[in-house]
């Protein structure tokens, strides 16, 4: 059976960013949708990832992200021209799973794109029925299943994570007692090399940190190492369950 190609729609006032950047994905073989607005991106179906560029004419690209993760958990990436740190942190804060600032390098969109329609493709298979056995992670009070992607704690208290939330978990809880750099966790949770000035591994820690810390403010799991990166100062187990026990 051939397998699906990937629907990208592309969200974007600008028809020559829009032209160029539906281009270079189409080059790459997957099947993309141009919109200029909400209206057009409401009404393209079977999505799989969406590209929304934050300023819109008479239309705010945050409020569509908004909206489109309260109906899906498909990837976002958000673009902006506009060089406002704020503006990025707000993006990733709210709905995005990337951010990329124009102007940029098209082979390293194209680059991001991938990785997150690569981490959306594991995703989903982990997600379907296992017959076999289940990995999990034990941390804390907490459970990690990576089959079903789910984290659960022992009073039954189960947060949604994103894909980025997901995968920097599942990076600290692979290398517990490690301190990881930023260019090391953008690695393992985007799939590419970044520059360290860049804030995504920042945000993504705050996201996780509000989560699964008792008080996120006073963080007892993932520490900051000031200068290097992070450290999960957590004992883990990792360990295979029948999935049939599991019911």
């Amino acid at each position: 059976m051939a397998q699906r190609v990937p629907h990208i729609v592309v969200v974007d006032d600008e028809q020559d960013v829009r032209d160029v950047l539906s281009d270079a994905l189409c080059q790459l073989g997957y099947t993309v949708t141009r919109a200029s607005n909400g209206i057009e991106l409401q009404a393209a179906s079977d999505v799989d990832l969406a590209v929304i560029d934050l300023r819109l004419n008479n239309e705010d690209g945050l409020q569509l992200a908004r909206q489109l993760r309260e109906s899906t958990d498909i990837p976002i990436m958000m673009l902006t021209g506009k060089g406002d740190e704020t503006d990025r942190i707000i993006g990733l804060e709210v709905a995005a799973d990337d951010y990329m600032m124009k102007p940029f390098n098209l082979r390293e969109f194209t680059a991001r794109i991938n990785a997150l329609l690569r981490r959306a493709q594991r995703n989903n298979i982990n997600a379907e029925p296992v017959t076999a056995e289940e990995p999990f992670y034990r941390f804390a009070d907490w459970t990690l299943n990576l089959s079903r992607r789910t984290l659960t704690r022992e009073d039954g208290y189960a947060p949604d994570l994103t894909y980025g939330e997901f995968s920097l978990l599942e990076a600290f809880l692979s290398a517990p007692q490690r301190v990881l750099s930023r260019e090391q966790l953008m690695a393992k949770t985007h799939g590419y090399d970044s520059d360290s000035l860049d804030r995504t591994i920042d945000v993504l820690v705050v996201r996780l940190r509000r989560k699964i810390e008792a008080n996120p403010r006073i963080p007892q799991l993932i520490k900051t190492e000031r200068g290097v990166g992070y450290r999960f100062d957590c004992s883990v187990t990792k360990l295979c369950v029948s999935a049939e026990s599991q019911g």
